[in-house]
Parts: C-alpha cells; sequence; structure tokens
C-alpha cells in the first residue's frame, strides 16, 4: 500500500498539474492530479477518451462541452463529470482556480489533431 510522499508537477502554458496518484507513484488503474489555473487562462479544445470527475476546491471553473455548444460553470462544494469522448475546453476567466480531476490512468487526449497520454495521469 503506498503512501505518496513526493508529488510530480508539470507546468503547461494553462495551468500547473500537481499528481497525487497515478501508475509512476504506484496506483495501478486511477490517476488524481491538482489542477491551478490563474485568472484568465483557458486550456486548448481537447478530447479524452476516459471520463473524467473534476472537483474545484477554490474558485470557479467555465467548461465547454462540444466547443461553442454548451457552458457550465462549476465551483466549490460541487463536482462535475465529463464523459469520454466529448470535445471540452476548461476554463478559469473569473479568477484563479484550484481543481482536482480524477480519472482512469489509461487515458489517451488528443488536441491539435495529435493524441498522447496525459503526463500528470501516467
Amino acid at each position: 500500500m503506498p503512501v505518496i510522499k513526493d508529488f510530480t508537477v508539470i507546468t503547461t502554458p494553462n495551468a500547473t498539474m500537481t499528481t497525487f496518484a497515478a501508475p509512476s507513484l504506484g496506483s495501478e488503474e486511477l490517476s488524481a492530479w491538482k489542477v491551478v489555473m490563474a485568472e484568465g487562462a483557458s486550456g486548448p479544445e481537447h478530447v479524452i477518451d476516459r471520463e473524467q470527475v473534476w472537483l474545484p476546491v477554490s474558485g470557479s471553473l467555465t467548461v465547454t462541452v462540444a466547443v461553442g455548444e454548451e457552458s457550465t460553470v462549476v465551483g466549490e462544494g460541487q463536482s462535475l463529470v465529463l464523459p469520454a469522448g466529448v470535445s471540452r475546453r476548461i476554463s478559469a476567466p473569473t479568477g484563479p482556480v484550484e481543481a482536482v480531476v480524477c480519472m482512469r490512468a489509461d487515458a489517451t487526449v488528443t488536441a491539435n489533431g495529435e493524441s498522447r497520454p496525459l503526463p500528470w495521469a501516467q
């Protein structure tokens, strides 16, 4: 039973992800990480082939699915289940955001025509 003390931190132009659990840290099936986004940050439009659960810890996220179609705001005390295979964009238009995300560890993301595993979920 692994107790994880040293987390992996990956920073992109849109957010910083801190891995809490992943195969590289001893988990067999699941990944969990913290996302921190600055006010005004927006990730790229992308599709993930596994279901994700988003749990905002502070601030509010705007999640646009089938980009341009439907936007949902989710904040502290709420959770959002994003189905697999749905185009989405995550943004923090009204202030900084911190959220925890959980999903199966074997997910693949497709963005800008390129598919790859999520490095913070590995």
